[in-house]
């Protein structure tokens, strides 16, 4: 799991990882400098760390779903409230930011925190989802062995591991490794898909748990690409080149 890791001040992302930065800010003349130093510092750390808490979550809600553990599960849903205000602490520090003069480079990763933030809240949410089915699940009968769930969740934590590594390394490389991957979870999500409804058709028992499953996978395949969206904003902060979308810029 990504652990936040000390920083530093330096505001270039092209040659310092997020995660490899000194822990003491470089001080610059004046007081609002030391400060703006500091802030650009914390800002690395909360990233790192709401990254680090949510992908606990993550593994915690299919965890959930896989053992049919509704205790673990609620842990999940009860603690969604520590994502919620590390990504409020986020926002304050980046729009205290925002209010001062900063290098391109510093202002590429306070817009680019501005919206990963967005993706890594909503990854949370899609955690307590998946654990709310887990508690569902929990109370129904196991539906028949079911592999590609496990497959499809295998992918899906490599793009999210993988998304925050290189967004903590500042590895424009592996995100845009993690970009091209994105087709692999689609393709574990529809197999998957297929594989529950033809079990719902098959047996009236399974309506209820194979439902919930496909909101399960669902789920998944939406934790994917919030993944992708976190690699394409690292792209960003690194080298200023605004990837998404391309069809609407083609247009533009």
């Amino acid at each position: 799991m990504l652990r936040p890791a000390s920083e530093s001040g330096n505001g270039s992302l092209r040659s310092v990882p997020l995660s490899q930065a000194r822990s003491t800010p470089r001080r610059r003349s004046g007081g609002a400098g030391w400060k703006y130093d500091e802030d650009m510092a914390l800002l690395r750390r909360q990233l790192l760390t709401l990254c680090g808490l949510v992908e606990e979550r993550i593994d915690m809600g299919f965890c959930a779903v896989l053992e049919r553990d509704s205790a673990l599960a609620r842990r999940v849903v009860d603690g969604d409230v520590e994502v919620d205000a590390l990504e409020l602490r986020v926002d304050e520090t980046c729009r205290r930011l925002l209010a001062l003069r900063h290098p391109a480079s510093d202002l590429r990763l306070i817009t680019a925190a501005l919206k990963i933030v967005v993706d890594l809240e909503r990854m949370g949410d899609l955690a307590v989802n998946i654990a709310k089915r887990g508690i569902e699940l929990a109370g129904l009968p196991r539906i028949q062995p079911l592999p590609d769930l496990e497959r499809l969740w295998e992918a899906c934590q490599r793009q999210v591991r993988s998304a925050f590594a290189c967004l903590a390394a500042a590895d424009v490389g592996r995100a845009q490794k993690t970009i091209g991957n994105d087709e692999l979870v689609d393709a574990r999500y529809h197999t998957l898909f297929t594989e529950l409804l033809a079990l719902m058709m098959e047996d009236p028992k399974n309506v209820h748990g194979g439902n919930s499953l496909l909101f399960v996978a669902k789920h998944l395949e939406r934790l994917g690409d919030h993944a992708v969206n976190v690699a394409e904003m690292v792209i960003y902060m690194v080298k200023g080149k605004e990837i998404r979308h391309p069809r609407s810029r083609q247009r533009g």
